[in-house]
C-alpha cells in the first residue's frame, strides 16, 4: 500500500513533467498514487504561486491576485494531506490495524508525504540553480553542497516513512488522522472577514 520509494519516484517525475509541458498532466498511478500525485500537485502550484507574489515586477493589483490564489491552495495541499491519512487509515481498518494500544506516532504518514513533496521540489529547483549558465561565481558550488543537505534529508525522511509503515503492519505503532482545522479561509471563524462583514451591516 504505501512506499516510500514509489511515493519519491511518483514526486520527482511528476514534477519534471509539469516543468517541462508547463500544463497539468494527470497521473495514470492507481487511486493511493493518484492521491499521492494530487496533494504533490497542490504543493506544486502553491511553490509557483508564490514565486509570483515575490517577482518585483508585479504591480500591487496583481499582487493582491495572486496572493488571493494562495490561501485556497494551501487549504487544498492541507485536505489533501489529510485524505491521505483517512485512505491509509480505511485500508488498515480492513485489517484491524493500527492498534489502538500501542504508541501513537506524532506525524502521521500523510503530513511526511507531504514532506516529501516540498523537499522534491526543493531539490527540483536547487538543481536548477547548479546548472545556471549567468549565475555569478560560486553559485553553482554552493548550491550543490545545499543540494546535497536536501538530499540526505529526504533519503531519511523516506526512510523515516517506510519504518513508520512497517511498524504499523507489524501493530507496534499507530496514527491517527489529524484535522489542520485551519481558520483563515473560514469566513465564520476569521475576524478579519466575519469583522468586515459586520462593518459592512453596520453601514
Amino acid at each position: 500500500m504505501l512506499s516510500a520509494r514509489e511515493i519519491v519516484a511518483l514526486q520527482d517525475r511528476l514534477t519534471r513533467e509539469w516543468h517541462e509541458t508547463l500544463a497539468r498532466q494527470e497521473s495514470s498511478a492507481g487511486d493511493w498514487l493518484g492521491l499521492v500525485a494530487r496533494q504533490h500537485r497542490a504543493n506544486f502550484d502553491l511553490w509557483h504561486i508564490e514565486d509570483e507574489a515575490r517577482a518585483p515586477r508585479v504591480t500591487d493589483s496583481e499582487l493582491a491576485a495572486v496572493k488571493r490564489r494562495i490561501d485556497p491552495t494551501n487549504q487544498l495541499r492541507n485536505d489533501l494531506a489529510e485524505e491521505l491519512d483517512r485512505k491509509l487509515l480505511e485500508w488498515l481498518a480492513d485489517r484491524g490495524l493500527p492498534k489502538a494500544e500501542v504508541p501513537l506516532n506524532s506525524e502521521s504518514p500523510g503530513l511526511i508525504v507531504d514532506r516529501l513533496s516540498i523537499l522534491g521540489l526543493k531539490i527540483y529547483h536547487t538543481r536548477e540553480e547548479t546548472e545556471r549558465m549567468d549565475a555569478p561565481e560560486g553559485h553553482a558550488e554552493r548550491n550543490r553542497a545545499r543540494l546535497n543537505v536536501l538530499e540526505e534529508q529526504r533519503t531519511d525522511l523516506a526512510s523515516c516513512l517506510d519504518a513508520l509503515w512497517r511498524d504499523i503492519l507489524s501493530g507496534v505503532r499507530c496514527f491517527k488522522a489529524y484535522r489542520q482545522m485551519k481558520m483563515y479561509n473560514d469566513p465564520a471563524l476569521n475576524p478579519a472577514i466575519y469583522g468586515d462583514s459586520r462593518a459592512e451591516r453596520g453601514r
